[in-house]
């Protein structure tokens, strides 16, 4: 069953999706290069004030693998290499599909979900299909730029997939790799201000630069890379994907609130690179998440959140997830492998939501009828809900 609800609000697209399939198996990795927070600071091109250190602190992130190493020395144009991110998503699909006993053969549908890529275009899927072993004619898509909530997304189109082909498998494949974006944007910096001292500033340009530094200062230690990759079909022993909601855009300019964009400079062939988190984002996930939770459970929601054994939630800060746990009450142990997969790996925004999943279930033991809750929010703005049975 697939139903779209409008409402008054133009703004505002309610999706809803009942899904009779199965996350037969899922796979996680990360790079090689792996760093503590402490080591980062050391690394970080300029001294950091006492008061934004501690504001990386923070943030909850303790260490966290990089697709490259910290430390740039480039004087001139490179072209970025795709191979260590295509590796990585190799190595995730076909421990996904070796686990499930399915060969390239068995999959009918693929789906890449990615925010950053050193090729814009063609897309990840393209530089993938034929290492996977997949034919020319498979049916593949990108999903690019749905940020946190790319996961459940990536869910939902599968599901629309099998409604169709009840008999197919669909592997897909989400990259959490961003520090191709966040980290060069760093050197050369002389200094960045404590957000006191930014305030301060009476010259709105200057004040402007200042926080852009501070932002990317706190990208450049919260986020880390991973990729994730799961095979879902209507049938098998998996864990059953029963509904899915979705809310982006309450309010016209929400999305505002965090993006990634280019802009252009007055050289040839160069382009600049801004990205901005506006210190309201925690409320705002809350305010979303909320409404796609209601979305999702509807009339029963306050029942159905009491029999939540787990929740997994994505991986903003310790402040969003602990905002999250206060507003639905939930205890530490329902939320522990979202605060360590934060602590461990970083923000690893869309493939934060499997991460959580992969260790979730490895850690846990579950009963029949067992329910998990999935929540993923983020730049769009938009927020997904996800209910997941274990049968």
């Amino acid at each position: 069953m697939h139903a779209l609800i409008r409402l008054k609000n133009p703004f505002i697209i309610f999706f809803y999706t009942h899904n009779d399939m199965q996350i037969l198996q899922l796979s996680t990795t990360v790079p090689t290069n792996r760093y503590s927070t402490e080591e980062m600071v050391e690394a970080f091109p300029c001294n950091l004030p006492d008061s934004v250190k501690q504001n990386v602190f923070n943030l909850g992130v303790s260490e966290r693998c990089l697709i490259s190493p910290i430390v740039s020395t480039r004087k001139h144009e490179t072209l970025i290499s795709e191979k260590p991110l295509v590796n990585l998503c190799l190595k995730a699909s076909q421990d996904t599909l070796e686990k499930a006993d399915l060969s390239a053969k068995d999959v009918g549908y693929f789906i890449a979900t990615y925010d950053a890529c050193p090729f814009v275009c063609p897309g990840l899927s393209h530089l993938l299909i034929r290492k996977l072993g997949f034919n020319q004619y498979i049916k593949h898509v990108n999903l690019q730029g749905m940020a946190c909530a790319s996961f459940t997304k990536a869910l939902e189109l599968a599901g629309d997939h099998l409604a169709m082909n009840p008999d197919d498998n669909v592997l897909l494949c989400t990259s959490g790799v961003n520090s191709y974006w966040l980290n060069n944007q760093l050197w050369g910096l002389g200094e960045v201000m404590g957000i006191r001292q930014i305030r301060m500033i009476k010259e709105k340009s200057k004040q402007q630069m200042e926080l852009r530094k501070w932002i990317a200062t706190m990208e450049f230690f919260l986020f880390g890379d991973g990729v994730a990759s799961c095979v879902v079909a209507r049938q098998g022993n998996g864990l059953s994907v029963n509904r899915v909601a979705n809310v982006t855009n309450l309010r016209e300019k929400d999305y505002l609130a965090g993006y990634a964009r280019i802009a252009t400079l007055n050289e040839p062939f160069k382009f600049g690179f801004h990205s901005h988190l506006d210190k309201g984002i925690p409320e705002l996930g809350v305010e979303y998440i909320t409404q796609a939770v209601e979305k999702l459970l509807g009339k029963n929601a306050e029942t159905l959140l009491k029999t939540v054994k787990k929740w997994a939630v994505h991986t903003g800060s310790r402040k969003i997830l602990n905002l999250i746990a206060e507003h639905y009450g939930v205890q530490p142990e329902g939320l522990e492998e979202s605060h360590d997969i934060l602590m461990r790996s970083g923000n690893l925004s869309g493939a934060s939501l499997p991460f959580i999943l992969e260790k979730i279930i490895s850690d846990n033991r579950f009963s029949k009828g067992d329910i998990a809750l999935m929540l993923g929010y983020g730049w769009g703005f938009s927020a997904s809900a996800c209910l997941l049975e274990f049968k």
